[in-house]
């Protein structure tokens, strides 16, 4: 057996039995520093594709997954989803695009204060967690957003969050926030 094939089955073997996506760096850990994984890597995804199982990339992190069109043959249950409130959206939005950002920062970006139980429910989803102090007098607690945050939203890494041509292409902003936008544009141009 070639020393690539070996590689292949050794890192897909341990994709398989791992809890968690794993970085390269993991994998190595497992297979040997010396082994070819992103050559691996991208052998098993090529090999995967359009399969019933798919290995794919979630920030710098690999996992297995179920392809999404297959999704609905492993439903038995219904989960009871909760809805996230609205604070609790527009505070992992803001913490999405601003990171690291602390809790003074969020509050300042919505304009209210925000109460502990958003940070807690958004936790709790495994969306964010605390990144450290910043090192500014009382050296608030910083929050990024986590791997998990990405593998929930089908995201690669951060890059791949909306712009605002996006947003208001698809009609997510709000129509007041658009017609001041214009109004203001409106006034400048009258006002030359």
């Amino acid at each position: 057996m070639s020393e690539t094939i070996a590689t292949e089955r050794a890192v897909e073997a341990v994709l398989f039995a791992a809890e968690a996506p794993l970085s390269l760096a993991e994998l190595r850990a497992h297979v040997g520093e010396a082994a070819d994984v992103r050559g691996a890597l991208e052998a098993l995804e090529r090999h995967y594709a359009g399969r019933g199982v798919q290995l794919v990339r979630r920030g710098d992190r690999w996992h297995f997954q179920t392809a999404a069109d297959l999704a609905h043959v492993l439903r038995r249950d219904r989960e009871e989803s909760r809805k996230l409130s609205r604070a609790g959206i527009e505070t992992l939005a803001i913490i999405a695009y601003h990171e690291p950002v602390t809790r003074a920062e969020i509050e300042a970006i919505r304009g209210v204060q925000i109460s502990k139980g958003t940070l807690d429910v958004l936790m709790e989803a495994g969306w964010i967690r605390p990144a450290g102090r910043r090192e500014v007098p009382g050296r608030p607690l910083t929050y990024v957003t986590t791997a998990e945050f990405l593998s929930h939203f089908g995201l690669a890494s951060r890059r791949d969050l909306p712009g605002i041509d996006d947003l208001r292409a698809a009609g997510l902003l709000d129509p007041v926030d658009l017609a001041i936008e214009q109004g203001e544009v409106e006034n400048v141009t009258e006002d030359d």
